[in-house]
């Protein structure tokens, strides 16, 4: 008994170091052929959506994937899409968007201009969720916003600004719980099933591929918003993320993460204060 349970074990262990090796293989010819890097990213989560992006190919195993990867240029854009999948929505957790009407918009009044990078904007819902803040706060004329994503896909969708109309309800529920002060309903025309944004809202929007694995700082920043994306990163990553991060923002620039992110145990983390610790935004200080 005791050896049938080794041999059970020792299949399962070589079969785990093979799917690791097929996982490493797929990544490095990703980044050598296409440029894109995602060989520090968590294993687990890059596992689970690789995994069914074999399944979705429709081929036997993650070597086979790699094969039709590097050559077909139409399955890799659908594997980027598959390893960036977009999960967010017109303010989203409306606490942080409300704290940053109280705490940071109130120090942005005293610059004469403002660059604001939003990065891994996905779809481009957090982006007009800040245009729509800054609007009514009479600050978007002054006001330049970044938005970047290394899914072309997403900033396409991102650049039209058309939305299901379906997700209205929620989006206007979140938008008054954010400290909205309009009809939500302003801010965009219906038409059939969809709904596209206000022209005025994409006027100081900047959309543009950006890579964080791999692309440098490109502009000194008032306010850098990058939420929920580094928890997809192993620990490496994000350290030079953060180091990204850190050489874009300006002096008292503010850094904003998602809710499971903290500058904490980061060597960054003596370089910022916490404007406030619950909705994890901090101020640049030395």
């Amino acid at each position: 008994m005791e050896r049938e349970y080794e041999k059970e074990f020792a299949m399962t262990t070589g079969k785990n170091e093979l799917e690791i090796i097929e996982i490493e293989l797929l990544l490095e010819g990703v980044y050598r052929l296409y440029g894109y890097d995602f060989r520090n990213y968590a294993l687990p989560s890059l596992k689970r959506r690789i995994w069914h992006h074999v399944h979705s190919e429709n081929v036997p195993s993650i070597s086979a994937l790699q094969e039709k990867v590097l050559h077909d240029r139409a399955c890799f854009e659908r594997l980027i899409y598959s390893l960036s999948i977009p999960v967010t929505e017109m303010f989203r957790d409306p606490g942080l968007f409300l704290t940053f009407r109280q705490k940071v918009i109130p120090l942005l009044r005293t610059y004469p201009y403002i660059r604001i990078w939003h990065a891994g904007c996905s779809t481009g819902e957090e982006v007009y969720s800040m245009a729509i803040l800054l609007h009514e706060e009479g600050l978007y004329d002054k006001a330049r916003i970044y938005a970047t994503d290394m899914n072309n896909r997403s900033l396409q969708q991102a650049k039209e600004g058309v939305y299901e109309i379906s997700k209205m309800k929620q989006y206007t529920k979140n938008y008054l719980e954010a400290g909205g002060t309009r009809a939500f309903s302003e801010y965009y025309s219906a038409k059939y099933n969809s709904v596209i944004l206000q022209p005025y809202l994409r006027k100081n929007i900047i959309f543009a591929e950006h890579n964080l694995a791999t692309d440098t700082s490109f502009n000194e920043f008032n306010v850098i918003f990058c939420r929920n994306v580094m928890i997809y990163f192993n620990d490496e990553l994000r350290d030079n993320v953060h180091g990204l991060f850190n050489e874009s923002l300006s002096r008292f620039g503010v850094l904003v993460l998602g809710s499971k992110e903290s500058i904490h145990f980061t060597k960054y983390s003596d370089s910022y204060e916490a404007l406030d610790r619950v909705e994890k935004i901090y101020r640049k200080v030395n």
